[in-house]
C-alpha cells in the first residue's frame, strides 16, 4: 500500500512539473511573440520628378462703366471684338476663346461729404473676362507680354499671369508615390543595416500631401503646393512606412 501510495505522488508531481514547464514554454513564446510583435521601424522616404509643362491657360479681364446698363453692354462687346482681334492678329485662333458671363452692377452717388449713398445711380459696371487655352505655351506666353496693344485701343484691361499646367499629373504623382515608398524601404534597411537585422513587411503607410513647385523651389506646405506660375516644376511626394524589424 505504502509503495502504491509512493507512485501516486510521483505521478502527481510528474502532472505538476509538466505543467509548470508547459507554462514557462507557453509564457515564453507569448513574449518572444510580443516582442516581435513591438519590433518595428517607422521612416518617411521621398521622390522628387522633373515635369515640363505641356498646356497654358491666359485670362484677362475689362470693364466698361457707362450711365446706364446698356451703354456698359454695348462698351464690352466693342471691347470684346478688340480683343478676338488681338488675338487673331498673334496666330491665336478665336475658337480658342472662352468668354465669361458678364457681372453687372449699378454703383450709387454719394451724399457730399458722406460715405452714405443715394438712390441715385452714377454708372453700371460691367466687367467680362476672356480665357484662352493653348498646348502651345510659348506662343502663349509671348501674346501675354502684347497686352499694351489692348491698352492702346482704349480697353479698360486687368490681365492677369500666364497659368502652367501640366496634362498627366495624376500619373506622376502615382510614380512619385511608388518611388517615395521604395525610398521609405531603402532607408529603413540602411537604419537597421547596423544591427545585422533585416526588414520585414511593410505594417503601415501614409502618403504625405503633394508639393508641385519650381524646378529650384524647396518650399514645402503642410496642405500642399500646386504651382501653377513656372513651365519647369518639381513633383515632390512624401511616404511615412512602418516595417517589422526580424
Amino acid at each position: 500500500m505504502q509503495i502504491k501510495g509512493l507512485h501516486v505522488v510521483l505521478l502527481g508531481l510528474m502532472i505538476a512539473l509538466g505543467c509548470i514547464f508547459s507554462t514557462y514554454i507557453l509564457s515564453k513564446s507569448i513574449i518572444q511573440f510580443q516582442k516581435l510583435q513591438n519590433q518595428t521601424i517607422r521612416v518617411t522616404g521621398s521622390a522628387s520628378q522633373k515635369v515640363t509643362s505641356d498646356n497654358a491657360s491666359w485670362t484677362i479681364s475689362y470693364t466698361a462703366k457707362k450711365p446706364t446698363l446698356k451703354e456698359s453692354y454695348a462698351q464690352l462687346a466693342q471691347d470684346s471684338n478688340k480683343i478676338k482681334e488681338f488675338f487673331k492678329s498673334n496666330g491665336i485662333n478665336t475658337d480658342s476663346i472662352e468668354f465669361s458671363v458678364v457681372d453687372s452692377y449699378p454703383v450709387y452717388k454719394k451724399f457730399p461729404g458722406s460715405y452714405n449713398t443715394t438712390n441715385e445711380v452714377e454708372y453700371y459696371n460691367a466687367t467680362q473676362t476672356a480665357t484662352v487655352k493653348l498646348q502651345d505655351i510659348n506662343k502663349l506666353t509671348e501674346v501675354s507680354k502684347k497686352v499694351d496693344m489692348l491698352v492702346n485701343q482704349d480697353v479698360n484691361i486687368e490681365s492677369r499671369s500666364v497659368q502652367y499646367y501640366v496634362s498627366n499629373l495624376d500619373d506622376i504623382k502615382i510614380a512619385a508615390a511608388q518611388e517615395a515608398a521604395k525610398n521609405a524601404k531603402q532607408r529603413a534597411e540602411s537604419l537597421v543595416k547596423g544591427t545585422n537585422g533585416k526588414i520585414g513587411v511593410m505594417t503601415s503607410a501614409k502618403l504625405g500631401v503633394f508639393q508641385i513647385v519650381p524646378v529650384d523651389s524647396t518650399d514645402v506646405e503642410n496642405y500642399g503646393i500646386n504651382d501653377t506660375s513656372s513651365i519647369e516644376k518639381k513633383v515632390v511626394s512624401t511616404v511615412t512606412a512602418t516595417f517589422t524589424v526580424k
